[in-house]
């Protein structure tokens, strides 16, 4: 994206449509009737506490900010004329990437400083939301060295809901029933695979194929709906170091993981549209993605590839499969040169991450059951300790989206 006005051209249905990035110094379904995508009431008044609580937090963490004492006043003197108030670039940039820090089912904080926050605050329009949102996902995947990039559009307003993102991430796969009962794609697609149907788009029956982006602009609204284009998308097809026959299952991932369906809470002003994403662990592919058994369920595909026993349990042919599975995903994603870490390096940076934050005298609140990985955790330097308990206070944050 560069400092004058690109045009980036993306596909809207049977049409073509062009959405235009602004400059920043920084099928015939019916209808569904209105609500059919129900919002939260927004709060009339943006809670002073939390304001305040805030701009502390960053005047005592960011001591050069200036006079804090000032800007509460300022602040709060805001809410009373406008039930709300304005974060500085400086502001949300730190909110966004304490946002970061404090969330707590995540493994890979110790790069929280290194997040890059776009501020998209005056894009509030479907079509230039999803225009930032490939933008995004170019910058993110940066060639294959992965960015950790967040992207704040305009938040909510007393009384004026800020648009959302339908999608839970910005690159997903389809997924649906096949007439015989078998699932076609991935199986945690098949809500937004229906929405994305009732609004016109068609799928395939091919395995991976991604949904379109889906934007709803205002309150009740339908969204809108954005093919992906052409170099938004990064896919690295999987192969296996020892077994060529792997290559011929046909399989890929993407490999930028951008979260699109949360909200980001900064000092009581939220950010429903902030689409953010580091870089994948390999297990959250090889362990999850496609091993699960209600999504892709390729661990009996792999064993039987590998002339396992699969007679038994006893014979631990879903552990060997799950490992070579594994192995598969940090090849591929090594000799694509795209950005992946491996669950061991990753437990022992995170250490790091609680010693550092230790040193500063905060918690680290870290949910076990999400840190410790899922392929042989207790070979992990995570496994073998307690955390801070998790504080659904602390603030910022990223929250579950309501409604």
């Amino acid at each position: 994206m560069g400092a004058g006005g690109n045009t980036l051209v993306f596909s809207l249905g049977r049409r073509r449509k062009a959405a235009t990035v602004s400059a920043c110094p920084y099928t015939s379904t019916p209808t569904p009737p209105p609500g059919a995508w129900p919002r939260p009431p927004v709060p009339e008044v943006t809670d002073r506490r939390e304001a305040e609580s805030f701009l502390r937090q960053f005047h005592h963490e960011q001591p050069d900010a200036g006079d804090v004492e000032h800007r509460v006043r300022e602040v709060l003197a805001e809410i009373d004329r406008t039930g709300t108030y304005e974060h500085t670039p400086a502001e949300l940039s730190f909110g966004a990437r304490v946002a970061w820090r404090n969330a707590a089912r995540c493994i890979g904080r110790l790069y929280w400083r290194s997040l890059v926050v776009r501020d998209l605050r005056h894009v509030s329009s479907a079509d230039d939301i999803a225009a930032h949102c490939f933008e995004h996902l170019r910058l993110a995947g940066n060639g294959g060295r992965i960015r950790p990039v967040i992207s704040v559009f305009t938040p909510d307003r007393p009384g004026r809901p800020a648009p959302r993102i339908v999608n839970d991430q910005l690159v997903r796969y389809a997924g649906h029933r096949a007439s015989e009962g078998r699932w076609i794609g991935d199986p945690r697609g098949e809500a937004s695979t229906a929405r994305a149907l009732a609004l016109g788009w068609k799928r395939d029956e091919e395995p991976f194929q991604v949904l379109p982006l889906m934007v709803e602009e205002r309150p009740g609204a339908r969204p809108e709906w954005y093919e992906l284009p052409d170099g938004a998308v990064m896919e690295v097809p999987l192969r296996h170091p020892d077994h060529g026959w792997f290559a011929e299952l046909g399989l890929r991932w993407y490999a930028v993981p951008a979260i699109s369906d949360m909200t980001l809470e900064i000092g009581g002003v939220r950010y429903p549209a902030a689409p953010f994403n580091g870089w994948y662990m390999g297990t959250e592919i090889g362990a999850r993605n496609l091993a699960d058994a209600e999504r892709y369920d390729l661990l009996p595909v792999v064993a039987d590839r590998l002339g396992l026993d699969r007679s038994s349990a006893r014979t631990l042919w879903r552990d060997r499969a799950l490992v070579e599975l594994n192995v598969a995903v940090l090849h591929s994603f090594q000799e694509a040169g795209v950005t992946m870490a491996d669950h061991h390096t990753e437990s022992e940076r995170f250490l790091r991450h609680i010693a550092q934050e230790s040193r500063h005298g905060r918690p680290t609140p870290a949910d076990w059951s999400w840190i410790v990985p899922p392929v042989s955790g207790s070979t992990t330097a995570v496994f073998h300790r307690y955390y801070d308990p998790v504080d659904t206070s602390l603030r910022p944050a990223f929250l579950a989206r309501e409604g």
